[in-house]
């Protein structure tokens, strides 16, 4: 048999499979970030940054096929081109990939969020990972917008998983030397990396957006006890009060809302989560709270997941807006609704990208 007979058949690869490189325009500042406090005359403030980024050759920029938009606007922001790669699909679905220049030695980022499909894009980002450590990459850095598994994050009924923890060793032994995550669904899955973690929030971006339509008598909504800190910390921040939904969880998916913690009548409520996966216990919480004498709701979160009967009940619910980010690419019969706006995190990963190559605090960006 011939070297060419024994090579594998590939697939064509599709438009968003081929070789991709962004255009290198000026940074812009992060989308629905608060305004500044100057005079609304004065100009913005230029943003400062080492002028050595977009000529270091060993800082490289890789994507999955997950999210190519996002990874397009940082790389944009940060004024560098995306690397060049060729991801394609064996006729069975075997993923094949390859690197089109060299890595070696260099501090290399890899984004690529785990949302659905989400065991193709996990094992393209772990293909990914193992690619680079072969061709001798100095430094490999994950940067997840999305961390799929998170909500398993223990053992809360017997002989059940710990996904969120198991997701940490693969991508370990995958040859992951960082990882940039974005609003986890618990903190404390930082601590099942053995190597470092930088835990970005949206809520910068969120509340820019929040502060500026300047909305009256509100009020910020932990949708359960677990996410009190969240709500607390984004109420803190536009100088509001807080209210808490009980809930109750019979099944996966299945929530029942039991009481409404917080004064609510007469206000303007923002429920903030860091998950919409079905809208469950969005619209139940959204029932619950104009019952109890909300005047409108809003709501946000980080990752708009948005599966199954999502986009149905958003569109039948009462809700007024649910804002989320681009951490996951919106679904085209969510966006379809007219009630999800989305914003962009390209900036505040940028920033921290560069904050981490450049070996700078990342924990700025919060101050």
């Amino acid at each position: 048999m011939t070297p060419q007979q024994d090579m594998p058949t590939l697939a064509p690869a599709t438009p968003t499979e081929s070789t991709q490189q962004a255009t290198a325009t000026p940074s812009q500042p992060i989308t629905g970030a608060p305004t500044s406090s100057k005079s609304p005359g004065a100009p913005a403030p230029e943003r400062k940054r080492s002028s050595r980024l977009a000529d270091d050759k060993r800082f490289k920029i890789f994507c999955g096929s997950a999210n190519k938009p996002l990874c397009e606007e940082v790389c944009s922001f940060l004024g560098v081109p995306m690397g060049q790669t060729r991801l394609q699909n064996f006729s069975d679905g075997e993923i094949h990939f390859q690197l089109l220049e060299n890595v070696r030695g260099a501090d290399v980022f890899v984004l690529q969020p785990t949302s659905a499909p989400v065991e193709k894009n996990l094992v393209e980002l772990m293909i990914m990972i193992d690619a680079l450590k072969r061709a001798s990459a100095g430094r490999i850095t994950v940067v997840m917008p999305y961390y799929g598994y998170a909500r398993q994050d223990r053992k809360d009924r017997p002989r059940v998983a710990i996904t969120s923890k198991l997701i940490a060793d693969v991508l370990q032994t995958a040859g992951a030397n960082r990882a940039l995550l974005v609003d986890l669904h618990a903190a404390q899955i930082q601590g099942f990396f053995n190597i470092p973690v930088d835990h970005l929030f949206a809520s910068p971006v969120l509340v820019g957006y929040f502060r500026d339509l300047n909305l009256p008598n509100l009020t910020v909504v932990s949708p359960d006890a677990g996410g009190v800190e969240r709500a607390r910390f984004f109420a803190q921040k536009l100088g509001v009060p807080l209210a808490i939904v009980d809930k109750r969880r019979t099944d996966i998916n299945v929530t029942e809302v039991m009481n409404v913690i917080g004064d609510v009548r007469g206000r303007t409520c923002i429920i903030l989560d860091d998950i919409v996966d079905t809208a469950g216990t969005l619209t139940k919480t959204v029932d619950a709270l104009l019952e109890n004498g909300a005047e409108e709701v809003y709501a946000c979160a980080s990752h708009a997941v948005l599966s199954g009967p999502a986009a149905e009940r958003i569109a039948a619910s009462r809700l007024k807006e649910l804002v989320v980010t681009n951490t996951i690419p919106l679904r085209p019969d969510a966006a379809a609704t007219g009630k999800v706006k989305v914003l962009s995190v390209a900036g505040l990963l940028g920033r921290a990208i560069e904050s981490i190559h450049m070996e700078t605090s990342v924990s700025t960006l919060f101050s």
